[in-house]
């Protein structure tokens, strides 16, 4: 049986759900049981909806039912939605524990350390829960100190030039 690997992408640069997704149909490919978690991103109907295509090899959840993004809510749709997110959370834990799939890939959890939702500790009982054939994908934008040593893997993804910001339809 192979080992697991915890893998963190992180950093202000674009591109952590898509690394995180190209590592998904690569272990689908092998016939290994994904499931996604996506935080942060809103409902997101529309630029992501393309996800669901990939079911049933790759199995994707969101649990946030506002359209818009977290931080633009205002301060009682956050605690609505902060409940959602949890529920989220809670689904990850769950999934940890009973071995429901192969991959996990937890998009943007890092994000909710961010924001406070929960802790870095949280993080490291997911992260101490997994079986150790699971592999364990986390990405966000900031990396705490204390997921440093918990991690085998850690990719930073970071903005060298910014053409982007001139081309919306490249981001």
């Amino acid at each position: 049986m192979e080992k697991g690997l915890v893998k963190i992408y992180f950093g202000e640069g674009k591109g952590k759900s898509t690394s995180s997704m190209g590592r998904a149909l690569v272990c689908a490919g092998e016939e290994k049981e994904v499931f996604v978690i996506q935080f942060l991103k809103g409902k997101m109907t529309g630029s992501l909806d393309y996800l669901k295509r990939l079911e049933p090899e790759i199995k994707v959840f969101r649990f946030e039912r506002e359209e818009a993004f977290y931080e633009d809510l205002s301060d009682e749709e956050k605690q609505e939605e902060k409940v959602n997110i949890l529920n989220g959370y809670n689904f990850a834990k769950k999934v940890l524990s009973i071995g429901e799939c192969d991959v996990l890939i937890l998009d943007e959890i890092l994000g909710l350390v961010d924001l406070g939702i929960i802790t870095c500790e949280d993080v490291i009982r997911l992260i101490d829960m997994k079986d150790e054939s699971v592999e364990l994908i986390m990405t966000g934008r900031h990396l705490p100190e204390e997921l440093i040593p918990y991690a085998d893997y850690i990719s930073r993804l970071d903005i060298v030039k910014g053409a982007c910001s001139e081309k919306p339809s490249c981001m």
